[in-house]
């Protein structure tokens, strides 16, 4: 089909492609860079605006192989007010402007140039660059948001040492850049100044500015070489009562990253600022961090368990950044994974020793399953490391960031912990202040391992989620067990016919007591292990058999145990293989995989009856899938953490990513007979949890506490499936009395999506009070949203839209516009897939709404519907009309554009 037979943009008039085949290395690199940043708010100047002076030593680069007798600087958004080059006033004829450009003419091979803009941070709504959020002035870089700061060579491999001043009024009395502070001053009018030095090669993308009226925590940490690092955590003054917890958890990630990567901090001086208004979670400007208020506030009233863990996450990721990120960066955007895959396994590695290793690996796989595999099977799939984009903004994904990290601990699996920390040692001494590429990570751990890791490189060029067909025999009399396992990978739209990846197999044998000794015939010597019940297989072709000799009885095989590769697979699995896993295997994430499965075989029966007409009112469950669940709640050794992850369902996102055709109605119909029953069944089992936890102890963030917690809310949730008053009158209870937030939106979860009346009444009651109660705490206000967005009950998506004039709503935040929009259209599908479509069309009116105002934030809601084709014909015309609504407006912006013109493609 041809363009315009699809409404498709032609190639003119489509915004530019951008190809990795296509790099080049820049003509000019910058040796210092100093800048002047003079802040005016709309008190002190019309509309405020801030003057720019930048003075870049810019020298021809070496590596350059073409002549260069011009200079183009990047810059967007902004107003030129004077260029000069080594002191002389260049006039019209001497430059020129392009689209998001400045061109010199007649450069010379070393020259100073100083520009003077002008800029308008309080009105830019795209929170990229410098611009107002409430009581101060900041900025976010990365991408390419420094463009839009002062005129420059904003790409990663352009690395320069910054000195930044900082000027503003006294009522904005921080001012912070990257680096140490070396002088500050008063000025007339009022104002005043400090000047800050980075010492450390940077790219545009990593530089920071903070102007405002903030309070901060102040604590200090001494490093390995016992040096004194002050650390700084900068809030607004309401929130200083919930910054311990991030400085607490600074402080284990930089011991941590001594210890296990043997990386020390560089500066004298580590800061944080919280910000409210902020398209990302985090960012990871040298020594001066900028994080969304959510990613740093925390307290036990007014935070759950899951923030608890994310701000101690997100600190680990940013502050790992200084060394996976900053001291060793990406060569262009294509490597961007270089640098968030890898800084996203190490903070997963981080909160695993934090916490329970083996609860931090559900938590991450379920991610990856749900939200990446329907990445890779989307229109938007690419690889870890892609080979073009239109705006590098819509490349800030799960692939990136969790496809990435998996791919990295294959090759910590594959290399053994010690050859993996020799090969990261070796990365970062060959390329401290250096820009790279995947294939120099990989070449280090090559050098370091003696491995040859050729063919494992395809899964930095090659998408999608490989499949793995598993099928096994075994001879009773040699005593032989035979693995053999297929591997296949479906089309993606940058390739269509995929070579074998290099995966790593893990596996155990199971026997009726348990693991099993393994032997396996041919292994190579390196093949050994300590553990004997444990092995790694190798699989590199399309189809190999392993064999295990002295196997003494038929085994249970325990496959990919601690999801040791980002695949999916299959083995024809009984229940009752499934149940001797969910109770015999020493593998942690492998007993939760056996319940996830037995829970996936119950919930289809119940799909499959729905979509036969059958009633599922009074739904009965198999007696020995009942056992088996009660078997897990009777197991004490098990972690409590545990034992709710295996009583939990797997969720409709994640039935909805297995389906090739999606059945919203018989998903969330089924899955919710299926836990009706459970609840009935398992009655007495849930309210002996329940009754036995102590309500009142007092609130610890630790890995057992938060266990307990878990358990108790998972308890409660079955228990108000049963609409029994006595339990609905404990729930509300527990909203009333709860001493934290956890417990608080547990109840209130379960009153709101209650059918039962009396449940109704209540969760009316209780949402008034919360926001009574929590009004002037804006991220507590957007658990107030989320829960109202992501109510199930019919009725949603108008009370949603009535929210959206509700005074908790701004329109501008993104992490209220996460809470309400994204709540209601990414996470409850039985109201956005309802009423023939209305559910599109409010988001496309958004989506609209924000392509001018907040294009980064207009792209990522775009999500559900890139899905359409995986919908019934009815709903997929409707959702694509909608997308060809979206890609008829005038003006739209690269983000939006690239995906949704991807999606009709």
């Amino acid at each position: 089909m041809t363009a315009v037979e699809q409404n498709l943009p032609s190639k003119e008039q489509a915004p530019k492609t951008i190809y990795l085949k296509d790099y080049r290395v820049p003509d000019y690199l910058i040796k210092t860079t100093d800048l002047r940043v003079e802040i005016y708010d709309k008190d002190e100047r019309h509309d405020g605006e801030t003057i720019v002076s930048a003075m870049l030593h810019l020298y021809r680069n070496p590596a350059a192989t073409r002549p260069a007798t011009q200079l183009t600087l990047h810059g967007a958004d902004l107003e030129l007010v004077s260029i000069a080059l080594n002191g002389n006033v260049l006039g019209a004829g001497d430059y020129e402007f392009g689209e998001e450009s400045l061109t010199i003419f007649n450069t010379p091979e070393e020259f100073t140039l100083i520009t003077i803009t002008k800029i308008t941070p309080e009105q830019n709504t795209s929170l990229e660059g410098l611009y107002r959020s409430r009581t101060m002035y900041c900025t976010q870089c990365e991408a390419e948001g420094f463009r839009k700061i002062t005129y420059y060579l904003d790409r990663p491999d352009v690395m320069s040492e910054f000195t930044t001043t900082v000027v503003a009024n006294k009522k904005y009395p921080v001012l912070l850049s990257n680096g140490n502070l070396i002088d500050q001053g008063e000025l007339d009018g009022g104002r005043h100044y400090a000047t800050w030095h980075d010492p450390f090669k940077k790219p545009a993308y990593l530089f920071a500015l903070v102007a405002g009226d903030l309070a901060h925590i102040e604590d200090k940490f001494i490093t390995c070489s016992n040096r004194d690092v002050v650390l700084k955590i900068f809030v607004e003054p309401k929130d200083l009562d919930k910054c311990d917890h991030a400085m607490q958890s600074l402080k284990h990630s930089m011991r941590w990253d001594e210890e296990v990567y043997g990386r020390e901090y560089d500066l004298d001086i580590f800061m944080i600022v919280a910000v409210d208004d902020f398209n990302m979670g985090a960012m990871e400007n040298k020594g001066l961090n900028i994080f969304n208020t959510s990613c740093v506030l925390a307290k036990p009233e007014t935070t759950t368990d899951a923030g608890f863990q994310r701000v101690e996450g997100v600190v680990a990721h940013e502050y790992f950044h200084n060394w996976s990120g900053n001291r060793v960066t990406c060569r262009d955007w294509f490597q961007l994974s270089l640098k968030e895959g890898f800084t996203v396994y190490r903070d997963s590695e981080f909160s695993a020793d934090m916490g329970s290793r083996t609860v931090k690996r559900v938590e991450d796989v379920t991610l990856l399953r749900t939200a990446q595999f329907a990445e890779d099977a989307g229109p938007m799939a690419h690889p870890i490391r892609p080979e073009s984009y239109i705006e590098i903004s819509n490349f800030y994904t799960m692939t990136v960031y969790e496809k990435g990290a998996e791919i990295i601990r294959m090759l910590a699996t594959l290399l053994g912990k010690e050859n993996f920390r020799k090969g990261t040692d070796l990365y970062f001494d060959r390329h401290d202040g250096q820009a790279v590429t995947t294939e120099d990570f990989v070449k280090a751990l090559e050098d370091a391992s003696g491995r040859d890791l050729t063919q494992f490189k395809r899964w930095y060029s090659q998408a999608g989620t490989p499949r793995l067909h598993i099928t096994d025999s075994y001879n009773e009399d040699a005593q032989e067990y035979s693995l053999t396992i297929k591997q296949s990978c479906p089309p993606t739209p940058e390739c269509e016919h995929k070579l074998p990846f290099h995966i790593p197999v893990a596996v155990g044998l199971i026997g009726s007591a348990g693991d099993l000794p393994l032997v396996l015939k041919n292994a190579k010597p390196d093949f050994e292990t300590s553990d004997n019940t444990f092995r790694v297989l190798e699989l590199t072709e399309a189809e190999q058999t392993f064999v295990f000799d002295r196997v003494q009885e038929k085994p249970v095989p325990s496959l990919l145990r601690g999801f040791s590769a980002p695949v999916k697979w299959h083995y024809d699995y009984s229940r009752t293989d499934l149940v001797l896993l969910m109770s015999r295997d020493s593998d942690g994430f492998n007993r939760w995989e056996a319940s996830q499965q037995l829970g996936l075989q119950a919930i289809q029966q119940a799909m499959a009856a729905y979509q036969q007409g059958q009633a599922l009112s009074g739904w009965n469950l198999d007696a020995d899938l009942i056992d088996a669940y009660r078997s897990v709640v009777q197991n004490e050794s098990l972690d409590k953490a545990m034992v709710a992850y295996m009583l939990s369902l797997p969720s409709e996102a994640y039935l909805s990513e297995l389906a090739d055709e999606v059945d919203v109605e018989a998903i969330h119909y089924g899955r919710s007979a299926v836990r009706k029953a459970l609840a009935h069944a398992l009655r007495n089992e849930f309210e002996t949890i329940y009754r036995t936890y102590d309500h009142q102890q007092a609130y610890a963030a630790t890995a057992d506490a938060i266990a307990s917690r878990s358990l108790k809310n998972v308890a409660l949730g079955y228990l108000m499936l049963l609409n029994d008053e006595a339990l609905i009158n404990l729930c509300e209870q527990q909203y009333r009395s709860a001493n934290n937030m956890t417990d608080v939106m547990a109840a209130l979860t379960q009153l709101v999506n209650s059918e039962a009346n009396l449940a109704r009444q209540f969760a009316q009651a209780a949402l008034d009070d919360f926001y009574q109660r929590w009004q002037n705490e804006s991220l507590v206000v957007n658990q107030w949203l989320s829960v109202q967005a992501m109510c199930v009950l019919p009725g949603t998506l108008e009370k949603v839209k009535a929210l959206q004039t509700h005074a908790a709503f701004d329109g501008k935040n993104p992490n209220k516009i996460r809470a309400l929009i994204a709540g209601f259209c990414n996470s409850n599908a039985i109201n956005f897939h309802a009423d023939a479509g209305a559910g599109y069309q409010f988001l496309a009116n958004q989506i609209i709404h924000l392509n001018t105002q907040n294009p980064q934030i207009a792209s990522r809601l775009l999500t559900p519907l890139t899905k359409w084709k995986k919908y019934n014909p009815q709903r997929q015309a409707l959702m694509k009309s909608q997308l060809e609504r979206i890609l008829a407006e005038p003006d739209l912006s690269k983000d939006v554009f690239e995906v949704v013109s991807k999606s009709l493609a």
